[in-house]
C-alpha cells in the first residue's frame, strides 16, 4: 500500500512519519521550501505528546513540559484571572518548529518505506497512481483546483514571534498569557534561560516588538532579544474535505488564531484519526480507497469547526473588553477560574480537543 502527500513541512512529515511507522509506503511531493523561522514554537497538549511518543517517535529530549499557565488582564489592572495547573502534572510542552522539522526530516531519509520527489508534473496522472492522496501543500494546483472554498475571517492583526535569552531562572515552566489593549501576548518557556514570544496585535506590521516585550515582561531579566518575526492572521474553515481519493490536510482544513497555542494539535488529531481509519483498512486486509476520505470528513469536521469557533470566541471575547473598556468580563472569567468544574473542564478541553462520539 501506497500514500502520497503532497507538500513539504511539519504536518507532511509527521504524517509521513506515523505512516511508515504503519508499514505503510508513503512518497513526499515536497512543494516549494519555505526559509523555517527558529523563533516560532509549538505548544502540544500533554495528550498530544503521548501520541507523538508512541505512534510517530520520542520527542523527549526535544520539549519543555509546562506545568502552570497564568492568565492576566491589562483592562483587570494586570492581575491574574486564571491558573491552570494540575498537581505540578505536566499541562503541555513547547517544542521548536524548527528543531522537530529537521528531526523528522533527518528520520525519515533513514527509512527505505519513503521517497522523496520534485513536484506534481500532471494532476490526472497523479490521481490515478495512488490510492490516496493527502495534500498539505497550500499553492499547488490542486488546492487551486478543489480546494479553494473556505469560511474565513480576516483579523486585521499581525502575529509577532521572538526568541528571549535571558539570565537562568529555576523552574521556569509557567506560561504566561495577558490580553493587552493592543492584543494577547504570551510567554512561552522552552528551558531555563530561554522563553519564546508570540504577540497578536491589531494594526499594521510595524510596531516596537522589543519595546513591548519589555513593558508586559515582570519575570525574566533580559540579555537579548532574537529572530523576530511575524505574519499576518486569519481564520479559515475549508468547506470540503475532500475530492475522490484527494484529502485536503493541516492548515489547509483549519488556521486559527494563535492565541491559545492549539493549531498544530488539532493537526495532531486530525493524524490520530486519519490513521485509524487507514489501519482499520489494513487489519480487515482491503485496499486503501477513497472511502477514507468520505469517513475521515464525518468524523473530523464538526468537531474542527466547533473547536476553532471556541478559539475564535475566546479571542473577541476579550476583543469585546477592549472596545467597551472595562473589566467586567475579567472578573467573570476570574471568578468562573475558580470552579473546580470549569477549570477542570477548560483543561481537559485544550487537552484532548473536542470530544464527541462518532457513530
Amino acid at each position: 500500500m501506497k500514500v502520497c502527500i503532497l507538500g513539504s513541512g511539519l504536518t507532511s512529515f509527521t504524517l509521513a512519519k506515523a505512516l511508515i511507522n504503519m508499514g505503510v509506503y508513503v512518497d513526499i511531493v515536497q512543494g516549494q521550501s519555505r526559509k523555517q523561522n527558529k523563533g516560532r514554537t509549538i505548544g502540544l497538549s500533554k495528550s498530544n505528546v503521548e501520541f507523538f511518543n508512541k505512534n510517530i517517535f520520542n520527542i523527549k529530549k526535544l520539549t519543555w513540559d509546562i506545568d502552570n499557565i497564568e492568565i492576566y488582564s491589562e483592562n483587570f489592572d494586570n492581575k491574574k484571572i486564571l491558573n491552570f495547573k494540575n498537581n505540578k502534572q505536566t499541562l503541555f510542552s513547547i517544542i521548536k518548529n524548527n528543531k522537530l522539522n529537521d528531526f523528522l526530516l533527518s528520520d525519515l531519509k533513514k527509512s527505505k518505506l519513503i521517497k522523496f520527489k520534485k513536484k506534481v508534473q500532471k494532476l490526472n496522472s497523479i490521481k490515478d497512481k495512488y490510492p490516496l492522496i493527502v495534500n498539505c501543500e497550500k499553492n499547488n494546483l490542486i488546492t487551486k483546483k478543489f480546494f479553494f472554498k473556505n469560511l474565513n475571517k480576516n483579523y486585521f492583526s499581525y502575529a509577532h514571534t521572538a526568541m528571549i535569552n535571558h539570565k537562568k531562572i529555576f523552574n521556569n515552566r509557567t506560561a504566561c498569557q495577558i490580553f493587552t489593549k493592543k492584543g494577547p501576548i504570551a510567554f512561552l518557556p522552552i528551558s531555563n534561560n530561554k522563553t519564546s514570544v508570540v504577540y497578536s496585535v491589531k494594526g499594521n506590521r510595524n510596531i516596537e516588538l522589543k519595546n513591548l516585550i519589555q513593558k508586559y515582561n515582570t519575570k525574566y531579566k533580559i540579555i537579548d532579544i532574537k529572530d523576530v518575526n511575524s505574519f499576518e492572521l486569519k481564520s479559515s474553515d475549508l468547506r470540503t474535505y475532500y475530492h475522490k481519493n484527494i484529502l485536503a490536510f493541516g492548515d489547509l482544513l483549519h488556521k486559527i488564531h494563535p492565541l491559545a497555542g492549539q493549531g498544530f494539535n488539532m493537526t495532531i488529531r486530525d493524524i490520530k484519526e486519519l490513521t485509524e481509519l487507514i489501519k482499520k483498512k489494513i487489519n480487515l486486509g482491503l485496499d486503501l480507497d477513497s472511502s477514507i476520505c468520505s469517513d475521515f470528513e464525518k468524523r473530523s469536521k464538526h468537531k474542527n469547526y466547533l473547536f476553532a469557533k471556541g478559539v475564535d470566541f475566546t479571542y473577541e471575547f476579550f476583543n469585546l473588553e477592549n472596545k467597551i473598556n472595562s473589566n467586567v468580563l475579567s472578573m467573570t472569567v476570574k471568578f468562573l477560574g475558580k470552579n473546580k468544574f470549569a477549570n477542570s473542564f477548560f483543561t481537559k478541553l485544550a487537552d484532548h480537543g473536542l470530544q464527541i462520539k462518532n457513530y
